[in-house]
């Protein structure tokens, strides 16, 4: 057996990064196997569904990631819930480079993407907005104040990461995680 080139995590990350640049429907198979540092053969024989399996692939990543890194700290009843919700953002400041990275839902969201990803894209928002306000209710919010900043949370975070990106600036993504931090802390 040959021993496999480009490895996974690098495959994954190149692939990532392409539909991040590009949305789904902008991500040609071509930039996809450059991306992902393979001979467009290659990329089939990895994925043989094609582009929607990559996507799912990248959408699994993607979920994993917040699986392992995320969602523990916010549910780490060891530590205050106010040091889970600083060590949270500073999660989600490194998950997007400080708002200089596009969401991956968000790209994938975008066009056709919606109707190919819907399931996994409202599965994983769920899980951020459940795992928040399960820290909510640890603030002493009640159920509905709880599930109300959950997902007040996920619109700033994308809203922040679209406006960033499109203005070049991301101090407005910044600036609005210190605005989470406010809201809860209320």
């Amino acid at each position: 057996m040959r021993p496999v080139k480009v490895q996974d995590r690098q495959l994954i990350e190149g692939l990532f990064k392409v539909f991040r640049e590009k949305g789904y429907e902008g991500a040609s198979l071509n930039e996809l196997a450059e991306g992902a540092g393979l001979k467009k053969a290659s990329l089939y024989h990895r994925f043989p569904d094609g582009k929607k399996e990559i996507g799912l692939a990248v959408l699994s990543h993607s979920s994993e990631w917040l699986k392992n890194n995320l969602y523990p700290v916010l549910e780490n009843k060891k530590i205050s819930a106010k040091e889970r919700l600083d060590k949270g953002l500073d999660i989600i400041t490194e998950m997007y480079d400080e708002g200089n990275e596009t969401c991956i839902l968000r790209a994938l969201s975008m066009e056709s993407g919606m109707q190919i990803f819907g399931e996994e894209i409202k599965a994983e928002m769920t899980r951020w907005i459940m795992h928040f306000a399960k820290l909510g209710l640890d603030f002493g919010f009640n159920e509905q104040e709880a599930m109300a900043r959950a997902k007040e949370i996920l619109i700033k975070v994308q809203g922040s990461l679209v406006v960033a990106n499109a203005m070049s600036d991301n101090s407005v993504f910044l600036s609005t995680l210190d605005e989470i931090r406010t809201l809860y802390n209320k």
